[in-house]
């Protein structure tokens, strides 16, 4: 599918959002099995699925595209510390921006277009109508400082992890739809530190085994791996700060309304080395798709049901599942023909 924005759509109050058939159909659906067990699963960020996957692109820009950045600018007018640099970060930062604007310029020319001679470089955006001469590592020559302006126009969440001190922190990000964090509250954290709450990583190692692999990440060879939980509503910033918005919502499931309320939430994760900082970014893209749009791909409606009806106890209470969880193995279950 080439990009095709939609015109703005809501991801609060009156939640306007919706999925055209196209949009579904290319979901990056995360269950490989008809068990999920928590793994690292990553892979190499390389294409994937063909001419309009998700995974076609280094920077997946899709059909919601002016919906979520303009999502993004009413999240950080009221909440401006969503976006944060430590400043021994700001070459990181600059790489992040160049490696995004270098693979949006490549991969959607219709849409952007990146011109350098030097350090004088220009950017536009055509979607955003954004048009900027900068000098590349000058923050006084963008609107915004480089980690700010770029992430206002791609979608997803951004993390930049500076290792030293054998692992890896969290040292700036900008993010806006977080699946119940807070960066305020992650930033400076290692990688062990901000996985603590995860169950049953520890044990297992597979935290220590994750961190040791990004540790030794290279430059020019991009991974990703998917995440996901259950979300109310087709609400994109579920953070922390927000709680008070949103977690009321979870009480408001019932057998009538699960399939219309409840989204299955994915994040692709792509994590990156960049060349001069030796920071890891990490982009974690969001993509909602209600249960009624995901029981249409009748393989996806059997293996969901299975993946729910067998989730262990500890993920059910970690993802926040505890209330509607039930709920949604019973409406699966009628499209499984085995059940």
């Amino acid at each position: 599918m080439r990009v095709a924005p939609k015109e703005i759509q809501s991801f609060r109050d009156d939640f306007t959002y919706t999925n055209s058939a196209a949009a579904i159909e290319r979901f990056p659906f995360p269950f490989p099995e008809d068990e999920y067990r928590y793994s690292v699963n990553i892979e190499a960020h390389q294409p994937k699925g063909g001419e309009g996957s998700a995974f076609e692109h280094y920077i997946d820009i899709d059909e919601h595209y002016l919906s979520e950045m303009a999502e993004r600018e009413l999240v950080l007018k009221d909440m401006p510390n969503r976006c944060l640099v430590m400043e021994h970060m700001d070459l990181a930062c600059w790489e992040m921006l160049e490696r995004y604007m270098v693979s949006l310029a490549e991969d959607y020319p219709e849409h952007f277009t990146l011109t350098r001679d030097g350090d004088s470089w220009r950017w536009e955006n055509k979607l955003l109508h954004i048009d900027d001469h900068f000098t590349f590592g000058d923050s006084a020559t963008l609107p915004r400082p480089p980690l700010d302006y770029i992430g206002r126009q791609v979608q997803g969440d951004f993390a930049l992890m500076d290792q030293r001190e054998g692992n890896l922190f969290m040292d700036a990000g900008m993010v806006t739809c977080p699946a119940d964090w807070s960066l305020a509250f992650d930033a400076g954290m290692s990688f062990d530190e901000w996985h603590g709450p995860v169950p049953m990583v520890h044990n297992e190692g597979i935290i220590d085994r994750a961190r040791k692999y990004l540790m030794a990440l290279p430059v020019g060879q991009p991974v990703r791996r998917l995440n996901w939980t259950l979300t109310v509503n087709a609400r994109m910033d579920t953070s922390s700060e927000t709680y008070n918005e949103w977690g009321h919502e979870r009480a408001s499931i019932t057998p009538e309304n699960v399939g219309e309320k409840i989204y299955l939430r994915v994040e692709v994760q792509v994590l990156d080395r960049m060349p001069r900082s030796n920071a890891v970014t990490i982009s974690i893209r969001t993509y909602l798709l209600s249960l009624e749009d995901l029981v249409t791909n009748k393989a996806w409606a059997v293996r969901m049901h299975r993946t729910m009806k067998t989730l262990p106890e500890a993920l059910i209470h970690y993802k926040g599942l505890t209330r509607f969880h039930g709920m949604v193995v019973d409406y699966l279950a009628q499209f499984d023909p085995a059940n």
